[in-house]
Order: C-alpha cells, then sequence, then structure tokens
C-alpha cells in the first residue's frame, strides 16, 4: 500500500520509516517529514487503513483521560488515607502528621486511637484514649485495637518517642500508623487543648 502525505508541497511516504530505506534530505525533505506534525499525521493516516478511526481516537483519549489522572491516590487500597508523610520502616511504614491533620482525623468521624506514649508524663491532649510508655508499647498491644487495620495516632512532647513507638507498632504488622510531628508541644502551641500539664 502506498500511503503518502504531503510535507511542504513534496511527497512523503510514511512506509520508509518501517522497511529500512533511505533517501537523501534533498530528495525527500527528510527535515519536514520528521517533524512531530508530519509523523503524527503519517500514524494517523495509517492507522485509519488499518483499523476503525472512531476505534483509534477512542483509544487516543483513554490514553489522553489516564495521563491526567491524580497519581497521589490513584491504586490505593480502598479505606486508606493520603494523610502525612509516609515514613518507611522495617517491616511496614507510619506516617508523619501535622497538628491539623490530627484534627481532620479525630473529627471525621472515623474511629483514630489516640496515644500519649511520652515519658514521665506530663500532660494529655484533650481526648486521649490511652496512655502507653513508648519504650513498652509492644508489650500493651491489647490496649489498642486489635484490628491491625485500624487508625492508631501517637504522640509525645516533641514526636521523637512517638516516632519509635510508630516504628514498633508499623514492624509488628499495623498498616495506619500515625505520628503527631511535633508532639504536644506543636498541638499548645497551636492553642489547642491540653489537659492536666
Amino acid at each position: 500500500m502506498g500511503h503518502s502525505l504531503q510535507a511542504r508541497g513534496r511527497r512523503f511516504d510514511p512506509g520508509w520509516l518501517h522497511c529500512g530505506k533511505e533517501r537523501s534530505d534533498a530528495e525527500f525533505g527528510l527535515r519536514e517529514a520528521l517533524s512531530p506534525t508530519t509523523l503524527v499525521a503519517s500514524f494517523l493516516q495509517t492507522g485509519a487503513d488499518k483499523m476503525n478511526v472512531r476505534l483509534l481516537l477512542s483509544r487516543l483519549l483513554l490514553l489522553f483521560a489516564l495521563m491526567l489522572l491524580p497519581v497521589s491516590g490513584f491504586g490505593q487500597a480502598p479505606g486508606a488515607t493520603a494523610v502525612g508523610e509516609r515514613v518507611p520502616v522495617p517491616g511496614g511504614a507510619y506516617w508523619n502528621i501535622s497538628v491539623a491533620d490530627l484534627q481532620a482525623m479525630r473529627t471525621s468521624g472515623r474511629d483514630t486511637r489516640l496515644v500519649n506514649v511520652h515519658v514521665p508524663f506530663q500532660g494529655d491532649i484533650a481526648g486521649t484514649d490511652v496512655s502507653i510508655p513508648f519504650d513498652e508499647i509492644g508489650d500493651h498491644l491489647d490496649r489498642l485495637p486489635s484490628d491491625k487495620e485500624a487508625p492508631v495516632a501517637l504522640y509525645c512532647r516533641s514526636g521523637s518517642m512517638s516516632a519509635r513507638a510508630a516504628t514498633t507498632l508499623a514492624g509488628l504488622g499495623y498498616t495506619k500508623v500515625y505520628n503527631l510531628a511535633g508532639g504536644f508541644n506543636a498541638w499548645a502551641a497551636a492553642g489547642l487543648p491540653m489537659v492536666n500539664p
């Protein structure tokens, strides 16, 4: 089949691209023949001869639509949250979250277990469910949700002890472990209530 296009007044045979024939620039207008516009037109013309134009256009439209999908939430498991910054650790991962993230989690209707892991005790964020020392969290799993996919938010004074506790829980298979970055210092700095400070 001899398909041809006009490249600025010159004859262009797209078949030469696939069969390896070489032509001189003067004879063929190679620079113009390889311009993106000419190549796309050649592809569309060649594709139109081999398949239904509607099918070709629908495939191109689907490809374009897939390119526009937001990447952040695409492919996540149902119920997964895209909150905070993921921190990979041996055996799993936890997420560092901000004060605003924790507030949103607490008011979203999800049953997030809020755990103070700071030692010695220096007060709680209002609404704290339980206090467990950071270095003993693995020994007190009975005080945490039995469902390892249930959200658990941890905090301490500055975030370092809770990061260690979060690493432990993620390593034990908990999949939705959140660490309050900045701890209750950040919470209090935001003007939010503390209990027994």
